[in-house]
């Protein structure tokens, strides 16, 4: 299989993807490899579909309520004025989350983050250090943890 996110997937359960935050029942949560958005998070599938549709009903209820309960947790963790939810799939299309916290500001012109250039939305200087990553682990996982209560 040649799956981006599958891959990414594996490497979460080998204990080798330095962005895992947690496991849920329906998914695994992840930062960003790049904060160009300062709290990017994705929400990864444990069904590898390529349409949220194709997904049991039961499952896919969970994984929408799993989801917002992540895009809520990266609210209050990184306090954006907005936040944006993307299911796309046209690169990779195992069923995945982009949760992208928005500030004023964060691209030229108002719009959808898709409208900034990859080469600034994906340049190396947008990666974090490991400390920052560790903390930003930490928090998401935290208030994760506090709202599934």
């Amino acid at each position: 299989m040649n799956c981006l996110i599958c891959e990414r997937i594996e490497m979460i359960k080998q204990g080798i993807n330095p962005y895992f935050v947690m496991e849920l029942e329906t998914g695994y949560v992840v930062i960003g490899d790049h904060q160009h958005f300062k709290g990017y998070t994705l929400f990864l599938s444990k069904e590898h579909t390529t349409e949220l549709h194709y997904l049991p009903y039961d499952f896919k209820m969970k994984y929408l309520e799993e989801m917002s309960i992540v895009a809520e947790a990266v609210f209050n963790v990184f306090k954006p004025e907005k936040m944006n939810y993307e299911l796309l799939g046209n690169g990779d299309t195992h069923v995945h989350w982009h949760l992208f916290p928005r500030v004023t500001g964060d691209t030229p012109k108002k719009g959808p983050v898709w409208w900034l250039s990859r080469d600034e939305m994906w340049d190396d200087s947008k990666r974090l250090d490991e400390d920052e990553l560790r903390i930003m682990i930490d928090d998401l996982k935290e208030e994760i943890n506090k709202l599934l209560i």
